[in-house]
């Protein structure tokens, strides 16, 4: 890690101190300060076949992302979870850039190269600064509007920047639905099911949980995979491709407060403290979306009445259940996330 244990949490301890924007140091960018710079990606990137491994600079981040198709196109943001990479998105981007859009892959904060300008910095991962990320992402590429798709903590992203940005997208493609959590209120016991499949969230929740993760990081992500995904085969090769990104410097750090966070175990950035008031009501989502839903997950399959994500996106345009699909969908089905997108943006 790249901090101790101790010294993590003397620093969230210290979150109320965390302002809107903080120093930007260069982390090992030669980009100049005070402002967004548009570079090369690092020597560890190793893009997909067509695409351009490049980083762009926000007041937080270093951001490393792949880029498709031409630069002038309309955008769309691909956005990874956990614990995945931007790999995960390999078999989307094609057809999307043969039909001209311009597509983006950024890494998450704590992944790939992605990297915290301000090596002081708390390595804080709450919903509400993912979303963050994804404004100051466009932002920072100058981009007024765009499409985007998600899954995991990524369509939490998606989800939440819909939210407090509907002007700013133009449809969203919500992989395995509605994913905005309340970090406000105490959450009650689930079925004894629901909560084994959580055991990963109370194990960070604990010393030895980030001890394991700090030690055993590939070992649990590759478990992770296969459990949640249980049809699918994943080959060594895959995993290696998206090994290096769990190297990042900031991936335990990272990992541990967002599961603390989010189970009311760890104080959060108090420049979103307001928006996590308001995420907590679990506002709709407004902008045209399609939700798809893999029949294969690790969480179990999901149901056939569509009233719930008719309910949180008042903007529905689809809901498919999509079959052969685990909680990683795109990589089993990317043709049916290129086809919701190329659909939604027709």
């Amino acid at each position: 890690m790249s901090q101790t244990r101790r010294d993590f949490l003397k620093q969230a301890g210290a979150a109320g101190a965390v302002a809107a924007g903080v120093t930007a140091a260069a982390h090992g960018s030669a980009a100049p300060t005070g402002g967004s710079a548009v570079g090369e990606a690092g020597a560890e990137a190793q893009p997909a076949e067509g695409a351009a491994a490049r980083s762009v600079r926000t007041d937080v981040l270093e951001i490393g992302y792949e880029e498709h198709g031409p630069g002038g196109g309309f955008p769309i943001v691909l956005l990874h979870g956990f614990p995945y990479d931007i790999r995960s998105w390999d078999g989307v981007a094609p057809p999307l850039a043969e039909a001209g859009y311009r597509v983006l892959v950024p890494y998450l904060r704590g992944y790939g190269t992605t990297r915290f300008l301000d090596p002081e910095a708390p390595r804080m991962a709450e919903q509400a600064a993912i979303a963050q990320d994804v404004v100051d992402f466009a932002d920072a590429l100058g981009l007024e509007r765009v499409a985007l798709a998600g899954f995991d903590w990524g369509n939490r992203a998606a989800c939440i920047t819909s939210i407090l940005h509907p002007e700013r997208v133009r449809a969203q493609v919500a992989v395995n639905g509605y994913s905005v959590q309340d970090t406000v209120n105490p959450g009650g016991p689930g079925s004894a099911a629901g909560e084994a499949r959580l055991w990963y969230q109370w194990y960070f929740n604990t010393e030895r949980g980030v001890r394991g993760l700090t030690a055993n990081r590939h070992d649990i992500v590759r478990y992770l995979w296969e459990t949640w995904s249980p049809g699918w085969e994943y080959t060594d090769e895959a995993y290696e491709r998206s090994a290096p990104s769990f190297d990042n410097p900031d991936f335990v750090d990272i990992v541990i407060h967002s599961y603390r966070h989010r189970h009311l175990n760890a104080p959060g950035e108090e420049r979103f403290l307001e928006v996590e008031r308001q995420l907590a009501e679990r506002p709709p989502i407004t902008v045209p979306a399609i939700v798809l839903r893999g029949d294969a997950s690790g969480f179990g399959r999901p149901s056939t009445d569509p009233s719930g994500d008719q309910a949180r996106f008042t903007n529905l345009v689809a809901r498919r259940i999509v079959e052969g699909a685990g909680h990683d969908l795109p990589v089993q089905r990317p043709d049916t996330v290129s086809d919701a997108l190329l659909e939604l943006l027709a």
